[in-house]
């Protein structure tokens, strides 16, 4: 009488479901997603073509994969405070690690690239 409750095909069936489950995860590539914010002063036209910069390169490059929060400082000034924000606008990359700070209006594509650690220097 088997008391375990499985019988060894069934066993060996769950080790092969895993597996394939497994090989699966592995062959598909990684879906990394960016937490990025992007602290801005206002609605200058530096604020405007930084958020309107930065939301293109994420469309191009992240599709789907990133969630961008966009801080007005002089409405938060408590977050720019705690992120200790000394210039505008800043974008920081919280996730994925290592954490990345860029300043500017995001327009030197190839600089955030480097910055949010899609392309090599």
């Amino acid at each position: 009488m088997n008391k375990g409750g499985c019988t060894g095909m069934t066993r060996q069936k769950k080790t092969s479901d895993s597996t394939k489950a497994f090989e699966r995860a592995l062959a598909e590539p990684l879906q990394t997603i960016y937490v990025l914010r992007l602290f801005v002063t206002g609605t200058t036209p530096a604020s405007a073509r930084s958020v309107a910069n930065i939301k293109k390169i994420c469309e191009e490059r992240l599709q789907g994969r990133y969630e961008l929060e966009v801080i007005d400082i002089y409405q938060q000034p408590g977050l720019a405070k705690k992120e200790q924000i000394i210039a505008a606008p800043t974008l920081i990359k919280k996730l994925p690690l290592p954490l990345r700070r860029i300043i500017g209006d995001m327009s030197d594509t190839e600089r955030v690239l480097v910055g949010m650690g899609l392309r090599k220097k």
